[in-house]
């Protein structure tokens, strides 16, 4: 078992220091409760506004940032999972630039352990919204699963959570906990209160879901942040203001479910693939 944590806070646009001051109190709250981890929304470190973000974020930063976010990993003695823009490097199959030259960014997800060592990463595969589509490239690569502390750890962005064939390309892959940062608009209220715990139930595993709250540059935020078991149970959820969430999560409750009910084992991917056609 594992105590995790979940920050639900508001982020201040393009405010690096603030954002950070907000992520490292609550690295030493949760470190202070015992926890292993801390779950922090996306983007939060540069707050939630892609066009902005995509006008004004000099990428020479970026380093600079994810360092500092080591730090407070290493220093509080907390694992960390943060989200931040990370430039494309590849060039297209037709030759053309590097995405990274037209200023355009995946945003991305990274696990830090508590030494601030660089454990898991991953990029937002579906992106939401007109906005994220022009700052923002989809990547294309499968969520990975690493052990933490003991439990076989992946993640997902946001929107993608909400596609049910992501979520079990985690599950097929030996997922038991599921991290997701996420930046959800008020109005949504069917996706931490319904869909993020259906996720949980119909691949079986343990579910965080980190949402901003508060008002971001145009951007106004639900809050809501929950942590669903593999059962679609509820084991911590959050109002609409700045919260940090505990939860104990672990791998017995994960085996049970999945013996109770062998939906991973029972599938037929070979049968949908025909259904598909």
């Amino acid at each position: 078992m594992m105590l995790l944590s979940v920050l639900q806070a508001n982020a201040s646009v393009m405010d690096v220091e603030a954002n950070l001051r907000t992520i490292d109190d609550a690295a030493q709250r949760a470190a202070q409760a015992g926890a292993g981890l801390l779950l922090t929304p996306e983007l939060f470190p540069v707050g939630y506004a892609p066009l902005r973000l995509h006008a004004e974020l000099d990428p020479s930063t970026l380093p600079g940032i994810r360092e500092r976010l080591a730090a407070i990993a290493r220093t509080n003695g907390i694992g960390l999972v943060y989200s931040l823009p990370a430039a494309e490097e590849t060039a297209h199959d037709d030759g053309a630039e590097p995405a990274s030259a037209a200023g355009r960014w995946h945003i991305t997800a990274t696990l830090l352990d508590a030494s601030g060592n660089e454990v898991l990463n991953y990029a937002k595969v579906h992106l939401f919204g007109p906005e994220e589509h022009k700052a923002f490239i989809g990547a294309q690569e499968p969520p990975a699963v690493v052990d933490f502390n003991g439990i076989r750890t992946s993640m997902l962005i946001c929107y993608d959570v909400e596609f049910p064939e992501a979520v079990r390309a985690a599950a097929t892959r030996g997922a038991e906990l599921l991290l997701v940062p996420t930046a959800l608009s008020a109005g949504f209220d069917n996706v931490p209160q319904v869909l993020i715990r259906a996720r949980a139930l119909e691949s079986q595993l343990n579910v965080a879901y980190a949402n901003h709250s508060g008002h971001e540059d145009v951007y106004s935020f639900l809050g809501g942040s929950v942590v669903a078991g593999p059962d679609g149970s509820l084991l911590a959820a959050a109002g609409e203001g700045a919260a940090l969430l505990f939860a104990e999560v672990g791998t017995e409750s994960v085996k049970a479910a999945r013996n109770e009910v062998p939906y991973l084992r029972e599938r037929r991917p070979d049968l949908y693939k025909r259904w598909a056609n």
